[in-house]
């Protein structure tokens, strides 16, 4: 990338934000779905220096297990130390690690970026937890642990009650729902509570992402074979059920629901609908706090015409500048650029490049990107 990083550090000159690096990653072979998704956390500056933390406090344990948490802080940490503002880096531990632990990873074939980053947070989750239980079965190595009941998991420990643990992952990805239903003969509501790292919303022809959290969130009336049983009637009643957001991540992934499965071609289609996704999102209808304010930081873009095929790219907010990462390849784009990744008005159009990940920072917090 000698050009191109000599290129995008003229670009920036002066304005060379203090510190940062921005370095493409080596494909092997079919991985964008991965790079693309490592920019975005990358560029989650919380979850970063966290994850860098944990690779400084954890460096010199020599007989450490590898796993994907080790892999992944061994190549933030290479990035983010690396002497040069720019150029290119080979995540080939991370990915041979990926692959060692999951066979969906392990083809060459087209994989979904959205099932990686779900299963990389679960799978850092469940490190992590197993790390915290092995301190705490050791004296000499533990120390006190923060806990919270809304953590995903319960479970007993020599017969008493433990309170789920609650991880760095959590405090930036966790939110939690609400799933209402209120009988409509006797009025009782039941309310369920359940946690969630990234929402996965429906989409439209030319809709916003308000719009999809709206319906999201809209109440939909349960009838007919849909009844609902309520325990105070003792029977099954027509109902009204509804979703909400009770609390709301710190970091809101959104994941587009850009492929369709069509009964009468047997297959999935990607849907290539416009939708808008703002660079600022008010998110309200949440249980907590009326309205919430985020950031959009990182884009995960889907590129061609079906869910098998196509190629992913991200875009990135780092510093006020917005950069477009595409493997190897690293280059500076203007905020207007972004735009172009809403998707098409048209059914049938020749720009296959859409948004299909995006990553919000709330703004109630420090956002140093």
């Amino acid at each position: 990338m000698g050009a191109a990083g000599s290129k995008l550090e003229k670009a920036l000159g002066d304005q060379f934000p203090e510190g940062e690096r921005y370095f493409g990653l080596e494909n092997f072979g079919n991985t964008c779905y991965c790079n693309s998704v490592l920019q975005a956390l990358y560029f989650c500056v919380p979850f970063r220096e966290q994850l860098l933390d944990y690779y400084a406090n954890n460096k010199n344990i020599g007989d450490a297990e590898e796993n994907l948490l080790t892999c992944l802080a061994d190549l933030f940490t290479q990035i983010s130390s690396q002497k040069k503002k720019t150029g290119v880096i080979a995540p080939k531990r991370f990915v041979q690690r990926l692959k060692k632990q999951n066979e969906l990873f392990r083809s060459y074939m087209h994989q979904d970026a959205h099932e990686f980053l779900n299963f990389l947070l679960n799978e850092l989750v469940d490190i992590l937890e197993k790390e915290a239980q092995a301190a705490k079965s050791d004296p000499e190595t533990s120390s006190p642990t923060e806990k919270t009941a809304n953590g995903p998991k319960n479970g007993q420990l020599n017969g008493v009650r433990k309170e789920p643990l609650v991880t760095w992952v959590h405090k930036n990805f966790q939110g939690i729902l609400t799933n209402e239903t209120k009988c409509l003969r006797c009025e009782t509501v039941t309310a369920r509570d359940e946690t969630f790292f990234d929402l996965s919303l429906d989409i439209e022809q030319n809709s916003s992402i308000t719009s999809c959290l709206k319906n999201f969130s809209s109440t939909e009336t349960l009838n007919a074979e849909d009844k609902f049983f309520c325990d105070k009637c003792c029977s099954l009643q027509e109902a009204q059920k509804r979703m909400k957001i009770k609390k709301p991540p710190h970091i809101l992934v959104i994941h587009l629901k850009r492929f369709k499965y069509i009964e009468q071609l047997g297959r999935y289609k990607k849907l290539s609908y416009r939708v808008v996704f703002p660079l600022e999102l008010k998110l309200s209808n949440t249980v907590e706090d009326a309205d919430i304010e985020y950031s959009l930081f990182a884009v995960v873009v889907h590129v061609g015409s079906g869910p098998n095929h196509g190629h992913y790219v991200s875009l990135v907010k780092s510093h006020n500048h917005w950069l477009f990462f595409d493997d190897e390849n690293v280059e500076m784009i203007d905020e207007s650029a972004v735009q172009t990744f809403f998707g098409s008005a048209q059914e049938y159009s020749s720009n296959t490049d859409h948004g299909y990940i995006l990553f919000y920072e709330s703004l109630g917090a420090s956002n140093k990107s």
